[in-house]
Formats: C-alpha cells, sequence, structure tokens
C-alpha cells in the first residue's frame, strides 16, 4: 500500500516556543500510522520561527488530512496549521 507524504508548516503561539520542542510534543501527539519523517525552521520575523513537518500518513485514511491538521492544532504551543503539500508515495 502506498503512503502519502504531507508538508505542513505550523506557526507557534509565541516567539518564546522553540521549534523542536513544538515538534517532539506533536510527534507524541500522532495517531498510529502516522510519522515525521522530518522537519525544517523557517524564520518569519522578528524571532518568530515556522515549523515545517514532513509527515508520512496511510493512503486511505477517510477525510484526507482533516485529522492530522486537528490532531496538529490541538497541540499546546501550536497557533496554526497549514498543508503546503501532498504527495502520494509508493
Amino acid at each position: 500500500m502506498a503512503r502519502v507524504l504531507v508538508i505542513l508548516k505550523v506557526l507557534p503561539e509565541d516567539v518564546e516556543i522553540k521549534p523542536e520542542e513544538l515538534e517532539e510534543r506533536i510527534r507524541k501527539a500522532l495517531p498510529e500510522g502516522y510519522e515525521v519523517k522530518g522537519y525544517d525552521i523557517e524564520p518569519i520575523a522578528f524571532g518568530l520561527n515556522a515549523l515545517r513537518l514532513y509527515i508520512f500518513m496511510p493512503e486511505q485514511t477517510e477525510g484526507g488530512t482533516e485529522k492530522l491538521e486537528e490532531t496538529i492544532a490541538s497541540v499546546p504551543g501550536v497557533s496554526q496549521v497549514e498543508v503546503e503539500v501532498v504527495h502520494r508515495i509508493s
């Protein structure tokens, strides 16, 4: 079965939140079958850094990326979640 690679941009609630800590919280919150394969840190402005996550998820997921977005948005410290790219990986 193929998997889906989702690239997300996650903005923290505050400049005091370290992107590495946010990534760890998100990693722990992901449901079974979802896996963080990597991340980048993107400077935005005035000390604010966005977290770009590369996440593998099951292909046959009802609702597409909705469950993933809702899960990440509910993590403490997350202000905003934006899907940038979705790729099917065979």
